[in-house]
């Protein structure tokens, strides 16, 4: 599967960790920044390339990262098509049903809040879950 991958400078070191998991995982990984740390970097510049990727690419998936995944989330769920769940540690179930009655297509990540092994959990699940497919979860999905 193309996974593209987004992130600040709060969500870099991470980023750069979960490229590796992915390609080992046998997904194609794009990053759309950013490519450098720098600390005063803005993350609506790489998320919005990250989930314009995503919504011209409907058999895609993506993953962004930020400090808290909050402000990640707000900027790609303006995104037509675009479906982000949240997650910043706690229950993993959170990403599971995400995945199967919403059908969430972007991964948002709380680097402050997770460590690594949390964030390879949360991707592993939000790229392995299929959506239900389930009549009522179609018709909230439109109904967006």
């Amino acid at each position: 599967m193309k996974v593209y991958v987004g992130s600040d400078h709060a969500g870099f070191e991470l980023k750069e960790k979960l490229k590796v998991y992915l390609s080992e995982l046998g997904h194609e990984v794009e990053d759309k920044g950013a490519f450098l740390l720098n600390p005063t970097d803005d993350y609506p510049d790489f998320i919005k390339a990250t989930v314009e990727a995503v919504s011209a690419d409907i058999n895609s998936k993506g993953i962004v990262l930020g400090g808290s995944g909050q402000g990640e989330a707000m900027v790609a769920n303006k995104q037509e098509g675009i479906r982000a769940t949240e997650y910043y540690g706690g229950n993993l179930e959170i990403v599971k049903v995400s995945r199967e009655h919403n059908d969430a297509n972007v991964l948002s990540l709380g680097a402050r809040f997770i460590n690594e092994d949390e964030a390879k959990q949360a991707v592993r699940i939000f790229l392995e879950t299929p959506f239900s497919n389930e009549e009522r979860h179609i018709r909230r999905i439109e109904e967006m």
